[in-house]
């Protein structure tokens, strides 16, 4: 399909397509570390959002300001940064999320030339009043902090179109998963991994416009399901590594729904259209489905595995963790047990992003399908 082959093209090589953008529409482009970067904000100020998920190559400067235990998303994109790899960006967001990311803001602001800088410090806490007006708070002042920082006045206006077309991204990327879990052989599960990727670092209405095509093209197929393949849902934080799709697939396995950073996550949760767009956009990062670096109640996020594992009917469950990833690691015993309470295997794996050992998990792999 020619859109998807485009998609790949671009995730190929991002950070080429965000220098020909900049080149060709005279934007800026903006640097985000995590999914809780208010990009409505960013896309409203009229620049590109450009999420960093790690390094593209191996690590040799980074490692002299951090300690030995940070993972590699951390290391890998500070690395870029202080080879210039990043040069292109004009600015870059950091959402306080886990202790790394907080760390990394420090190190950056001294060492990284990445134009202007900018914190957004969220609650931890997401389930209470005083989270929700905090995190208005909080979101109005990165609306000022970025007006000053893109010199131009971010309009209700603009706020609005933002948040349409967020919204039809976040809607359309709905009808991508339920079609993945309906059909698993509609399409692979390395082409949805791409689709997200794109979705982190291209135009935003192009992107849109690109996906509905997909998706128009994908629900008027007829394939039937395979129902040979073993249903698996992935849970984890980072992971960029579209490989594993197809050695899950060659394993015996179909990838059927995900709750990854890098996944269905940050894809949760339409912005209201009804009220005050700030209040409403505040409302919408408060609620969607968090990360382990988030609060919401003391089970929370394995009840809400539970539900997504049983809701795409998968058999098993593969938890990608990135190796030194505190947060996850932390989380993983009770959704083991939570996991184990309900029946449902699961198989942890650890990544390390410049050392992904493939014939090791493809052995893994092998034997948990054949568990199953």
């Amino acid at each position: 399909m020619e859109a998807i082959q485009r998609f790949k093209d671009i995730c190929a090589a991002p950070k080429d397509y965000a220098r020909r953008w900049k080149e060709t529409t005279g934007g800026k482009v903006i640097g985000t570390l995590c999914s809780y970067a208010p990009e409505e904000l960013i896309l409203a100020g009229g620049a590109l959002a450009f999420r960093i998920v790690g390094g593209s190559g191996s690590i040799s400067k980074a490692d002299a300001h951090l300690q030995t235990y940070s993972c590699s998303l951390v290391r890998g994109a500070l690395d870029d940064a202080l080879h210039g790899k990043l040069d292109f960006l004009d600015g870059a967001i950091f959402p306080h999320t886990c202790d790394s990311i907080q760390r990394l803001s420090d190190i950056w602001r001294m060492n990284a030339k990445t134009g202007f800088h900018l914190d957004v410090v969220l609650p931890v806490k997401l389930n209470t009043q005083s989270a929700h007006d905090y995190m208005a708070a909080v979101m109005k002042k990165a609306r000022t902090d970025l007006e000053a920082a893109l010199e131009k006045t971010i309009t209700d206006e603009d706020l609005q179109k933002a948040i349409d077309t967020y919204n039809g991204i976040r809607s359309a990327m709905q009808r991508l998963y339920k079609l993945r879990s309906d059909r698993p052989g509609a399409i692979a599960g390395s082409d949805v991994h791409t689709i997200v990727r794109a979705s982190m670092v291209m135009d935003r209405n192009d992107f849109l416009d690109s996906l509905s095509q997909v998706i128009d093209t994908l629900e008027r197929r007829s394939e039937p399901e395979s129902t040979a393949a073993k249903r698996i849902f992935l849970s984890g934080g980072v992971c960029n590594l579209p490989d594993i799709y197809g050695v899950i697939e060659s394993a015996g396995g179909a990838v059927v729904g995900d709750d990854l950073c890098t996944g269905s996550r940050g894809l949760t949760g339409l912005v209201d259209t009804g009220g005050d767009p700030m209040d409403a956009i505040a409302d919408r990062y408060a609620r969607r489905a968090i990360c382990p670096a988030k609060h919401m109640g003391i089970t929370s996020r394995g009840d809400d595995l539970v539900r997504l594992v049983k809701a795409s009917r998968a058999q098993g469950v593969i938890l990608l963790f990135l190796k030194f990833c505190d947060p996850h690691a932390f989380d993983y015993p009770y959704l083991k047990s939570m996991l184990d309470a309900e029946g449902i295997p699961s198989l942890l794996v650890e990544l390390e992003e410049q050392t992904a050992s493939q014939g090791q998990f493809r052995t893994r792999c092998e034997a948990f399908m054949e568990m199953l």
